[in-house]
């Protein structure tokens, strides 16, 4: 690490600087959450490559038990991370304070979605029934999904731990944190799932072991830095916690359901689109399963930014400098648009090349190729959604985006994708192809980049007209 990254990790990356620190605040803090979440990512590619090497019916029941978990998983944890604005605000605000009132109150609501959480994942029966699960595997999913409902409380309450840095400006720590981790989980992975040294073989249940594993240690990490770092103390985060407080809560649950349910909206309009395709064969899922894979890796990049944006425009809005704020949105967005058109050119262009990475078969390679132009385009209008529905949220703007998600994802993408690749829309025959699915939700995503574009303008104009005449003067570096 060099001096200068390492004297921005000791003070944060909220310094009161001019804006042309911005960018490179809003680079690093980005860059550091990308990494963590690179490593998250790479927990399931371990768990499939472990799985896959095990036998067939493993990856088979893998398959369907993390799709369901991730559905849960990712929804519910939206609600947490939506207040990771609430966090930055009231740091930017100097009302160190308070944060760890608002943790506490994070908690209780953490209690609570653990309940919702632990009881789909022990209940995952309808859902089965409904996707017609072949019944050979089923058990195996189930015992699967209840090792996961024990892992479920950590994982919750270490995304309240890195939401919480996220929102100080220390993303670092938990950064290291997750790539450590990752060095845990493959051998505790294979160990499980294959056996050995006197433990029998678990099968696919093994990764589920060893994911929970991980995630207690990942929190007891966390717990101990809590404890003995410098930068926690001014939040009394070990002070004596105060009861419920059912107003706080309220806003909380305000802001934070509308965006895990947008933030199930998103995913499930992924898995759906995977199940509707499962009925045109074999080459078509390889061939989507491609392009999914590359646009959810791609997607990491636009939603590591997002985080950051919000982190700071919330920073610069708790400490009043609406201006700063907005400067702020704007370089994030045009960070976003200049990524986006990156990856767009890097994807388009040697889309036949990538596709080869994943598979021997020449007609996958050539369907996936066709359907990576598609995901270039959609990876163009993902980056700029991503980064404005967390900058929304900065602006307390949830519910909204919510309904936008619903409509276009759900109603113009999915349904719209179902209609063009089965049956054919106006004069247009059925494409038969996953391509139908892929060009509904591109320009379903296009409409939502549009639509979140007005709301943040509008959003910022609001702030703007809501400033004081005079100005507080820029806070200090914190």
């Amino acid at each position: 690490m060099n001096k200068g990254a390492g004297k921005a990790m000791s003070k944060g990356l909220h310094p009161g600087t001019p804006q042309g620190s911005e960018l490179r605040a809003l680079s690093s803090h980005a860059g550091s959450v990308l990494a963590g979440q690179l490593a998250v990512m790479a927990f399931g590619v371990i768990d499939t490559i472990v799985a896959g090497r095990y036998s067939d019916s493993a990856l088979a029941a893998l398959s369907v038990g993390a799709a369901f978990y991730i559905s849960v998983y990712v929804s519910l944890v939206g609600i947490v991370q939506a207040l990771l604005p609430v966090f930055a605000e009231l740091h930017g605000a100097k009302r160190d304070a308070e944060i760890g009132a608002a943790v506490h109150q994070t908690l209780y609501l953490c209690l609570g979605i653990c309940v919702v959480g632990v009881a789909a994942l022990l209940a995952p029966g309808p859902l089965l029934h409904w996707a017609q699960v072949p019944p050979a595997v089923q058990p195996e999913i189930r015992e699967y999904l209840a090792v996961l409902a024990l892992a479920f409380a950590p994982a919750l309450a270490f995304r309240t731990y890195a939401a919480l840095n996220q929102a100080l400006g220390k993303p670092m720590l938990v950064t290291w944190i997750q790539i450590g981790s990752l060095g845990l989980k493959l051998p505790l992975s294979i160990w499980f799932v294959a056996g050995g040294a006197g433990l029998a073989p678990m099968g696919v249940v093994g990764c589920a072991w060893a994911t929970l594993v991980v995630n207690y240690l990942m929190l007891g990490l966390a717990l101990v830095l809590l404890r003995t770092q410098a930068i926690y103390r001014p939040l009394g985060l070990w002070g004596r916690p105060l009861p419920p407080q059912w107003e706080r809560l309220g806003t909380f649950l305000r802001l934070g359901v509308p965006a895990g349910i947008a933030t199930m909206v998103e995913v499930t309009s992924f898995t759906l689109m995977a199940i509707f395709v499962a009925r045109l064969g074999t080459i078509a899922s390889a061939g989507h399963q491609i392009a999914a894979s590359v646009a959810a890796m791609l997607y990491m990049f636009p939603l590591s930014l997002g985080i950051a944006g919000s982190s700071r425009a919330s920073y610069w809005i708790g400490a009043g400098e609406f201006a700063r704020a907005r400067r702020t949105v704007l370089l994030c967005c045009a960070m976003a648009l200049a990524s986006g058109v990156a990856l767009f050119a890097v994807l388009f262009v040697g889309r036949a090349f990538w596709a080869g990475w994943f598979s021997p078969n020449a007609a996958i390679v050539a369907l996936a190729a066709d359907l990576l132009a598609w995901v270039a385009v959609y990876h163009l209008a993902d980056s700029l959604q991503a980064v404005s529905i967390f900058l929304l949220r900065s602006y307390r703007v949830s519910v909204a985006p919510m309904l936008v998600y619903c409509f276009f994802l759900w109603c113009a993408g999915l349904w719209g994708g179902y209609q063009l690749t089965y049956y054919g829309i106006a004069n247009h025959t059925a494409w038969q192809s996953p391509a139908g699915f892929w060009a509904a939700a591109t320009l379903a995503l296009w409409g939502v980049v549009l639509v979140f574009a007005w709301m943040l303008a509008r959003a910022m104009q609001a702030a703007k007209a809501a400033t004081p005449a005079a100005a507080p003067a820029p806070p200090a570096a914190p």
